[in-house]
């Protein structure tokens, strides 16, 4: 009541007491002056319990703010708690998240590795049958190809690039400075057939018979000089011309020259051929007197995948050619190729030996075909008319093989050879592969020549 009335609360005593005096003069002067000092004494009792009541007040007011404090410290306290627990809420969702974000993007990650992986394996799988496109192309190009491959002409103006250089390329530079045929131009034509190593006699019955078909047929006209060349060049080919037969079984192939011309070489290619033929081939390595002759003969028996009869080195030839012919009977051989000794054509007695290995063919082997080649190298030019004609003295021969054609601007040999010997030319060698050993054909041979 009191602390309503006088706002007791925080007021000081004697701003109480001046108040309550105040108050009692107030009341004494409306009421009787007797009650005074009732007023007085009841007014000093109502301040000593105005005191107790005030300590009374001020010990409640001082446990009601304790106990607000307290209120307001748990209250900050689970308000704290709250919010820490709200942080700690808020941070563990945010971890969550986090490690969902982070599953998220292991999990496209891994999807796009398998993607990637999965493009590679496609790309390799494109590569890998575009491989096996680009393989079949190139066996289905090599099938289309092969029939050029093969082609004996196009290999034949390919290996005559360097003849037809030396002799048709001038004679056409010659024809093209004139502009009508006279003497001159036939002169300068029979120095460009002398020049190509067609010999002076061959040369000189060509420009004969040139001169001869000029007359007759009124040419007058240098480019026509051309055509009538080339005919007459065919036509002294063409005479005997016969090609290798080995259609009969058993034949034997014997193989004669002087050393470096390419006998052996000749022997692995036309082993290679029959063998493809399907014929069954033996080689006989009659050359033992040449270092590595006979080891040089095995590798291409092993290369061609055919048997071989051979002696040690210095051996008789003319045993090795008798054991030979003993071991084609007994296998039933279908050709057998025989290699000789490199003879010099000026050296009688080495000549004279080569004689004593056909008289061993010719007791031993009279059932089987007989072929002799003479293997001349077209480089060496004059001389290979000269190797020609000595080995025809001693031996039968049946036909000529003239190699290395290819390297040469010189293959004019090929018509002193045919025309001085008048042995036919079976084979040519235009080139170092296995197809360019080709059975010659006089008509194939000037075209590519001419072409």
């Amino acid at each position: 009541m009191f602390k309503k009335l006088f706002g007791f609360g925080k007021k000081k005593k004697e701003e109480i007491q001046e108040e309550s005096v105040e108050e009692l003069e107030v009341k004494e002067t409306e009421e009787n002056s007797k009650n005074v000092e009732d007023s007085k004494e009841e007014v000093k009792s109502d301040l000593e319990n105005d005191e107790d009541n005030s300590e009374y007040d001020s010990q409640k007011e001082r446990e009601e703010v304790e106990v607000l404090e307290e209120d307001e410290i748990e209250s900050n306290t689970t308000e704290e708690t709250k919010n820490e627990e709200a942080v700690s809420q808020e941070i563990l969702e945010e971890q969550i998240e986090a490690q969902e974000e982070i599953a998220e993007i292991e999990e496209i990650k891994a999807e796009d590795i398998e993607k990637a992986q999965g493009i590679e394996t496609q790309e390799k799988q494109d590569e890998i049958e575009e491989s096996e496109d680009t393989v079949e192309n190139q066996i289905d190009d090599e099938v289309e190809e092969k029939p050029k491959k093969v082609s004996l002409f196009d290999r034949l103006k390919q290996g005559l690039t360097k003849a037809k250089q030396g002799i048709t390329d001038r004679i056409d530079e010659v024809l093209k400075a004139y502009t009508k045929v006279d003497e001159e131009l036939l002169e300068d034509l029979e120095e460009v057939l002398i020049t190509a190593d067609v010999g002076v006699n061959t040369t000189m019955d060509i420009i004969e018979k040139l001169e001869d078909v000029i007359r007759t047929k009124k040419i007058t006209d240098p480019q026509d000089v051309r055509e009538e060349l080339k005919l007459i060049i065919e036509d002294i080919l063409s005479k005997d011309d016969t090609k290798l037969d080995v259609s009969h079984s058993p034949t034997i192939i014997l193989m004669v020259g002087v050393n470096g011309v390419g006998k052996t070489t000749t022997i692995g290619k036309l082993a290679h051929r029959y063998k493809s033929e399907g014929k069954k081939v033996l080689l006989a390595a009659g050359d033992t007197f040449r270092a590595a002759a006979i080891d040089q003969l095995e590798v291409w028996a092993n290369r061609c995948n055919v048997d071989i009869i051979k002696h040690q080195e210095g051996a008789d030839p003319g045993a090795v050619i008798f054991d030979a012919i003993k071991a084609s009977k007994a296998r039933g051989v279908d050709v057998l190729i025989c290699d000789t000794a490199g003879r010099l054509h000026n050296k009688s007695n080495l000549m004279n030996e080569l004689g004593k290995v056909f008289k061993i063919v010719d007791r031993e082997y009279p059932e089987a075909k007989k072929e002799v080649l003479l293997v001349v190298d077209a480089t060496t030019g004059q001389n290979a008319v000269s190797q020609a004609k000595s080995f025809k003295e001693v031996c039968d021969i049946t036909g000529l093989a003239l190699t290395k054609l290819d390297g040469t601007a010189k293959g004019g040999v090929i018509l002193a050879v045919k025309s001085e010997v008048d042995v036919p030319v079976k084979l040519i060698g235009v080139g170092e592969k296995m197809e360019d050993l080709q059975d010659f054909d006089s008509k194939s041979f000037v075209d590519a020549l001419f072409s």
